[in-house]
């Protein structure tokens, strides 16, 4: 039990986690009722999602970002992706991950923006000292 409740915590923190198939199959059913009860905002939903998400950052992340991005959808918020065997034990390993993603911050565009306009820069100054020692 404890296993699901980390797990499930898991999933809802990274969006996505790679275990077994047998595990993914039991925190799906998990991951399922809690994100239907999380559509609904009440004190009651509130106390039995946190009788199973023990962090309460998580347990708001569950209200506020992940249970809105499902209100149209009538179920099936998560999708397993069979990745391969594992080595060790030839367990099937799957990808358990929510069908709707949240909206990051887009860091790296921010940067790699950034990083354009510095080269585009670059170049030009490179051609400015091209001209003057011609001249």
């Amino acid at each position: 039990k404890a296993l699901k409740r980390n797990m499930v915590t898991s999933l809802f923190r990274y969006e996505r986690i790679e275990t077994t198939k047998a595990k993914a199959l039991e925190v799906r059913r998990m991951a399922e009722k809690m994100i239907t009860r999380a559509k609904i905002d009440s004190v009651a939903n509130r106390r039995l999602i946190a009788r199973d998400i023990t962090d309460e950052a998580i347990a708001a992340k569950l209200f506020t970002e992940i249970a809105p991005l499902f209100v149209e959808r009538k179920g099936g918020y998560t999708r397993i992706l069979k990745t391969g065997n594992r080595l060790g034990d030839a367990a099937e390993m799957v990808i358990l991950e929510l069908v709707e993603k949240t909206a990051k911050p887009e860091k790296k565009a921010e940067k790699k923006a950034e990083k354009a306009a510095k080269k585009a820069d670059k170049p030009a100054k490179k051609a400015e000292k091209s001209d003057k020692e011609e001249n």
